[in-house]
């Protein structure tokens, strides 16, 4: 199995669209190492985020999402494992240990340097291979292309932050990672409705959107984090339909005026 899924779109726009935490699966040679009750329903998933943007396809966006579970390896860590924020929070590593609320993970054979290059090998670099050979397919065809980098999170995970999270925060890596009108134009959007939205805290983008954002090149990248209770119920169990459709009109908004914005300029 691929460690990723890709929807293709049949009439392509300048968008790409990444979920790196939606799966859960583990590989057969591993799944073993990881305590069954944990790793049954892997807590730090961003559930339901594939299927929040299964109307991708029928915009003309390709999407590229995670088989495998961010447990495995994170895909949105630098490939050194180096901390993406430096102010005390919880930051799981590339291939974590413990939860977001440190409780380990593993029950035996937690990953040596040989393991977690092999899982480099394997998971990681392959995605991020195939998320840029999707953005040249893309520019090659617009000149110009955006990664959406998708994700959802707790309302409330103290060990990351002592505050309720906001309804969306947007990232950018501190605007550096898309050009300053795409940036406006998704803020604009996202915030025309009656959710709550933050740019750049107390996330502004993970490796992804660092990584793959270089707007002198034509190639931009944000990051959407938001709450779980935008689109599940409170339990932040189960997928909750009448949510996900009022946050799903705003998403629908805010692509749509940003394929506009990339195709006019």
């Amino acid at each position: 199995m691929l460690p990723y899924i890709v929807t293709h779109a049949k009439a392509p726009v300048p968008i790409v669209l990444s979920i790196p935490h939606c799966g859960t699966a583990f590989p057969d040679e591993i799944k073993d190492d990881y305590h069954p009750h944990l790793a049954a329903a892997p807590d730090d998933t961003d559930w339901f985020v594939d299927q929040l943007y299964d109307f991708a396809a029928e915009m003309g966006i390709t999407t590229i999402r995670a088989h495998y579970s961010r447990w495995v390896i994170d895909l949105n860590r630098p490939p050194d494992s180096q901390p993406l924020y430096s102010d005390g929070r919880i930051i799981t590593g590339l291939c974590p240990l413990t939860d977001f609320h440190g409780n380990s993970i593993y029950q035996k054979n937690e990953p040596d340097e040989a393991e977690v290059a092999c899982r480099l090998a394997t998971y990681y670099f392959p995605y991020h291979r195939k998320v840029q050979e999707l953005l040249d397919e893309t520019k090659a065809t617009f000149g110009q292309a955006l990664l959406w980098d998708a994700h959802s999170i707790r309302r409330f995970v103290p060990t990351i932050h002592k505050e309720r999270f906001p309804d969306l925060i947007l990232g950018s890596a501190d605007g550096l990672s898309a050009h300053a009108s795409l940036v406006e134009t998704a803020l604009a959007a996202l915030g025309s409705g009656r959710f709550g939205l933050s740019h750049n805290y107390p996330f502004k983008g993970g490796h992804i959107t660092r990584s793959f954002g270089n707007p002198q090149a034509h190639q931009h990248a944000l990051q959407l984090e938001m709450s779980k209770e935008l689109y599940m119920d409170d339990t932040e169990t189960q997928y909750d339909l009448p949510r996900a459709n009022a946050i799903r009109e705003v998403l629908r908004r805010t692509f749509h005026q940003l394929i506009q914005k990339l195709q006019t300029t």
